[in-house]
């Protein structure tokens, strides 16, 4: 048997690598070439039919084609590589004089989101916003609520006070907002419509409770006013809140010093599987949760604001915002609030331009 002639199966090999114009191609080139059922693969297989220096002869004569195919193989994926790098490097370009991606690094913390959530809420239904200092003096904070001077708040360990002078009661900062209401009402005349949030201060620290937090109080005092009107307004406020339309909401009978008569509220929740969901799950013993006090405003408190309680009467309620935060944030330990942690406000935090309204949602 003769030797066969490679010339032309090299030739005809380097033109399809050189042909190829894509890295499969350019596999489908080598498959077909040195692949197991190859054309120089089946060359191969071929030279057990020669004689002895024929099939040398022929042997050395494959090696240079299959050696002379396999350096045009890799010419032609380095090529096909460079190719292919420079497209993907045109796709991606980056106009580096571009101005960098401004990195948003501060969020509203969820205190002053909740804040401005239920000014938005009072808002529609008709509240103004009321302040007052945070330094109160007696008059202000316990005696014109009606608060006796044997009651547990005025006490040293319930209140910070601050050093007296002139031989006057000692100013505390203020253990409610209430005060706020007081001032209101000798400063205007009814009818009242006001919400007073702020911040509060009583002596008192653990997962629930911090020596400095929020509260916001309503006063709303006319001639016409009565407790349907306190518990239609809580209920509304309630459900918009926490965006639970049939959330139930309960009202007990309580005492307030202030208030008479008083209730608290308490809305409908879940503690299965240890786990605490404020909604609608039934009338269940375990299915309540207190979460503000209300009533209508003692006759004295009144008196004391410089309204005539035989013509006008009012009602009141007040409540903690860092509570409700935690409640319809799902925030579980009131004092991480004040650890001033950029992760937990990345975490908790709210879009500075993100303000709620009843219009866009809360």
């Amino acid at each position: 048997m003769t030797v066969p002639d490679t010339t032309e199966l090299q030739e005809s090999l380097l033109a399809e690598v050189a042909a190829a114009d894509s890295l499969d191609a350019l596999e489908a080139v080598r498959v077909s070439a040195l692949g197991k059922k190859g054309a120089i693969t089946a060359q191969m297989k071929g030279l057990g039919q020669l004689d002895g220096d024929a099939r040398k002869e022929a042997g050395q004569a494959l090696n240079r084609v299959k050696d002379a195919v396999q350096a045009a193989i890799g010419a032609r994926q380095a090529a096909l590589d460079s190719v292919a790098l420079e497209a993907r490097l045109a796709s991606e370009t980056v106009d580096v004089t571009l101005p960098v991606r401004p990195r948003v690094e501060g969020h509203l913390h969820p205190v002053s989101q909740v804040t401005e959530e239920c000014i938005a809420i009072f808002g529609e239904m008709g509240f103004a916003v009321a302040e007052g200092p945070d330094i109160e003096d007696d008059f202000h904070n316990f005696t014109a609520l009606n608060i006796p001077p044997e009651h547990p708040a005025r006490q040293m360990h319930d209140t910070f006070y601050l050093n007296a002078e002139d031989g006057r009661p000692a100013p505390v900062l203020r253990t409610h907002t209430s005060p706020v209401q007081i001032r209101t009402m000798e400063t205007s005349r009814p009818p009242i419509r006001i919400i007073a949030p702020g911040r509060t201060y009583r002596s008192d620290s653990d997962a629930t409770h911090t020596p400095m937090f929020h509260q916001i109080e309503a006063l709303v005092v006319d001639e016409n006013t009565h407790m349907g009107h306190l518990k239609g307004c809580i209920i509304d406020f309630c459900r918009a809140f926490f965006d639970i339309p049939d959330l139930p909401v309960r009202f007990r009978p309580s005492h307030f010093p202030f208030t008479e008569p008083s209730m608290e509220v308490d809305i409908g929740c879940s503690r299965e599987g240890g786990e605490l969901r404020i909604g609608n799950f039934g009338d269940g013993a375990d299915n309540w949760l207190e979460i503000m006090g209300s009533g209508m405003v003692h006759p004295k408190v009144l008196e004391y604001g410089g309204i005539d309680p035989t013509k006008y009467q009012g009602f009141a309620f007040g409540m903690g915002i860092d509570r409700i935060a935690m409640l319809k944030y799902g925030i579980p330990d009131l004092r991480t609030f004040f650890d001033a942690d950029i992760r937990w406000l990345q975490h908790y935090g709210f879009m500075p331009l993100a303000v709620p309204s009843m219009v866009r949602g809360l």
